[in-house]
């Protein structure tokens, strides 16, 4: 009788892990990627994080674990190489012959152009329109974007064009939770073609998983409704994205990117903006100088908050997503 049982319980246990032994091994670049896939793969499989939670994606040298898993995926997911140039002959090195998504190219992602100049003057139109949404908004925007800026502004910026030598698009498009939905659908596709005996798995958590967003998106919206006439300035110029699902544009940024400093031309320009329209918030960034926040906030009664686009301080898991939006929308109303 004992043997039988414990047959039994080797053959159920086998039995058991033969569809998580089964499933792709996936790579993920950054967290809030991550975070879709893990939702989509939920008891199925778990995907490796490649980029860890606090690193900056724009460069990273990765850890052997990390090297490991690109090497061991059948899959990769990445946003591309307009986040992480790096990434691009890393992937080709390491995963050959994997199946690579990037997902700024899968069909139906919703992509915005850079802004260009420390105030956004084409973007704040969009204020005006409060029942418009992405896709008129984004129809305009990429018409205006270029339009009416200074010698000075393209001066100002001229560093700031290195950062974008490898597309036209903004590459923070997580921050949409129109393209998250999007993305769950395609990376549910994907896992599907590798792994068809999972198919139902996938999709079905890539259709809960959209509807969470949509809860969520609505969360959000009643989040910030209260403050909807307030004005605001970002550290960096990442949120366009979230701005325009949520029709709640910034005012301008104090830096064109995370990985340089603004000229004091540029200082100056926020500064004025400040005291011009009496912005309301300056919100920071966790990893970045708080000191060029403080230096912006100078003879200013403009109050300070923190916005973190990566999620940071949030641990790794389908839960980071839905969070670090929620994130965003408590601490831009927080601030106000």
């Amino acid at each position: 009788m004992s043997r039988k049982l414990l047959t039994l319980s080797l053959t159920a246990t086998l039995m058991g892990g033969t569809v998580f032994a089964d499933a792709p091994r996936v790579a993920v670049d950054i967290a809030p990627v991550h975070s879709l896939v893990t939702r989509v793969m939920e008891g199925v499989g778990t995907p490796d994080l490649i980029i860890q939670a606090g690193a900056s994606p724009h460069e990273y040298s990765l850890r052997p674990s990390e090297a490991a898993a690109l090497q061991d995926a059948n899959l990769v997911f990445w946003i591309g190489s307009g986040l992480t140039p790096w990434l691009t002959d890393t992937i080709e090195t390491l995963a050959p012959n994997a199946n690579v998504t990037e997902l700024l190219e899968a069909d139906g992602t919703i992509e915005l152009e850079f802004r260009e100049g420390a105030l956004f003057e084409a973007h704040d139109d969009h204020k005006e329109d409060d029942d418009d949404h992405a896709d008129e908004a984004h129809d305009d925007h990429e018409e205006e974007s270029h339009d009416d800026h200074s010698d000075d502004d393209h001066d100002d910026e001229e560093a700031g064009h290195d950062e974008h030598e490898h597309g036209d698009h903004d590459p923070h498009a997580w921050l949409s939770p129109q393209n998250a939905m999007t993305w769950m659908n395609v990376i549910a596709g994907q896992l599907s073609a590798a792994d068809p005996d999972n198919a139902g798995a996938y999709f079905t958590n890539a259709a809960a998983g959209r509807a969470e967003i949509k809860v969520l998106i609505g969360e959000v919206t009643a989040t910030l409704d209260p403050v909807r006439d307030g004005r605001f300035i970002v550290f960096h110029d990442a949120y366009q994205y979230f701005e325009t699902d949520f029709n709640f544009p910034a005012s301008g940024a104090i830096s064109i990117s995370d990985a340089s400093d603004p000229s004091p031309a540029r200082i100056a320009e926020i500064q004025d903006r400040i005291a011009e329209q009496g912005i309301d918030c300056v919100l920071a960034e966790p990893q970045f100088n708080p000191g060029l926040v403080a230096t912006v906030l100078e003879g200013s009664n403009a109050q300070t908050g923190i916005l973190d686009p990566l999620g940071s301080d949030l641990k790794p898991g389908s839960a980071l997503y839905p969070q670090l939006i929620r994130n965003l929308s408590t601490a831009l109303a927080g601030c106000m």
